[in-house]
């Protein structure tokens, strides 16, 4: 791909210190509709976010509909807006809308499959995967509501198709979430981006990349299933499900059941050798496919912990409607099921999100070197660290910094609750950047009192901690 080196560095220049709130429409409000989300973007931008995510907007199809309605990702028709959410000018005035304070809209694109009875399907079936019985099928068990396109055939016009798909949302959209990236062959994938740059050429690409015993599985079965190593060719964010395993094992378990962080920070420190060097991870705790935060984390502070860490990583932090009110339910892809905006008053984080959100447009998210460490079996300390280049420079002589310097941001987070006392010279020695801290005051970078550092000690009393030193 001509542009493959241009695409890793804007990347790394408009998305690593990014937050995306991701939204389903149907959900969002009692309403479900487009203008009801338009009317709550100013709370949206409050959290300082850079992108609404879509959840899928088109018509959904009715052929082995899941539940009442169906679910979002059964489309049959790529073209159309879903008339249940509102008139096609209902979205373009939501578009604008969210142009005009400043944040970009991501549409969600399912280019692996459609409805059984969507317009493909029915004019096209020779685009499809096919059963024993020559009707279209799905390759994955469970999926019944869709019906796999064919994409091994460039020259049969579903290439075209889709390409011209493509190019007609990003005339009015700033992005494209491809789900289930990794089963669409890549050459398909750097075909649409170089089209599609023809008509924005600022269009981001975010992949959702897919699970290791997924990827083992579909290629078991004869399969195209696409590493996150191959998807970054072309997209500038990957999903983080290559390490979510070690994540869920690090939520369910329990001091009592030998907890450790250590696989969960080997995996995380693993991603920054095997992947490119300016890789864009996606970091979140719940997406509309997994379990709330407020159900995995019942204990406040382990929330606040977890939530601080996550967007304390180098990557674009994503926000799941709902998750800021610390609503533990679920919502169901395929009934109406609205968020309950009252129903986590013991756990809402709208103001640490947002504190967060706006601490991650610092540079030093962008360009820095990162780390984890545990500390001991229930505290983390990861560093973000830098030697200023001229870009960072250029930002620090704008707000009176001194230019070349070496920047270091430190995060230290507990979970289980526990109290420790933590050697944060002793962890550093062991990191790249060495350097000590020095003892004194330092500012919380979120809300919260200031850090003291004694003998290179800190007193960690289990609320999460930001500080620059």
């Amino acid at each position: 791909m001509k542009d493959a080196l241009t695409q890793i560095a804007f990347s790394a220049l408009t998305l690593g210190n990014r937050t995306v709130y991701q939204v389903n429409v149907r959900n969002y409000s009692a309403e479900g509709t487009f203008k009801a989300l338009e009317k709550d973007l100013d709370r949206i931008k409050g959290l300082c976010v850079d992108y609404i995510q879509l959840l899928p907007i088109h018509p959904i199809g009715a052929q082995n509909r899941k539940g009442t309605l169906g679910s979002p990702y059964a489309i049959s028709n790529y073209r159309a807006i879903n008339p249940e959410l509102g008139k096609e000018q209902d979205f373009y005035s939501l578009v604008q809308q969210m142009h005009r304070r400043g944040m970009g809209c991501i549409m969600d694109m399912v280019l692996n499959h459609t409805s059984p009875d969507s317009i493909l399907a029915i004019k096209h079936p020779d685009w499809f995967y096919k059963n024993k019985k020559g009707e279209p099928h799905n390759r994955i068990a469970g999926w019944a509501d869709v019906a796999d396109l064919y994409y091994g055939d460039e020259e049969s016009g579903l290439w075209d198709y889709q390409i011209e798909t493509l190019k007609m949302w990003a005339r009015i959209v700033d992005g494209f979430r491809c789900d289930v990236a990794a089963l669409i062959p890549i050459e398909f994938w750097e075909s649409a981006r170089e089209a599609v740059s023809e008509v924005n050429p600022r269009c981001i690409w975010i992949a959702e990349s897919v699970e290791p015993s997924f990827i083992l599985e579909n290629r078991a079965r004869g399969y195209t299933c696409h590493s996150d190593c191959e998807l970054y060719s072309v997209f500038n964010v990957c999903y983080d499900y290559d390490i979510f395993a070690d994540f869920k094992k690090c939520a369910a378990s329990s001091e009592a059941e030998g907890f450790s962080l250590q696989p969960y920070v080997e995996a995380l420190n693993r991603q920054f050798w095997i992947y490119p060097e300016n890789f864009i991870k996606l970091r979140f705790l719940e997406n509309h496919d997994q379990d709330r935060a407020a159900a995995l984390f019942p204990d406040t502070v382990d929330l606040w912990n977890w939530t601080a860490f996550t967007f304390f990583q180098r990557g674009l932090a994503l926000i799941h409607a709902g998750q800021e009110t610390g609503d533990a339910h679920r919502p169901s892809l395929f009934e109406k099921d609205p968020i309950n905006w009252d129903a986590g008053e013991n756990h809402d984080i709208h103001k640490l999100l947002a504190c967060l959100a706006l601490m991650r447009k610092d540079p030093l998210f962008l360009y820095s070197f990162f780390q984890v460490r545990a500390s001991g079996s229930n505290t983390l300390v990861a560093v973000h660290s830098i030697l200023a280049n001229e870009i960072v420079s250029e930002y620090e002589n704008n707000h009176g910094k001194e230019e070349n310097v070496t920047r270091r941001l430190i995060g230290v987070f507990g979970f289980h609750g526990q109290r420790a006392f933590i050697n944060l010279n002793s962890v550093l020695a062991d990191m790249p950047d060495g350097e000590a801290v020095k003892d004194g005051v330092y500012r919380s970078r979120i809300d919260g009192p200031d850090i003291t550092v004694k003998d290179g000690k800190l007193d960690f009393t289990g609320a999460p901690i930001i500080f620059e030193g």
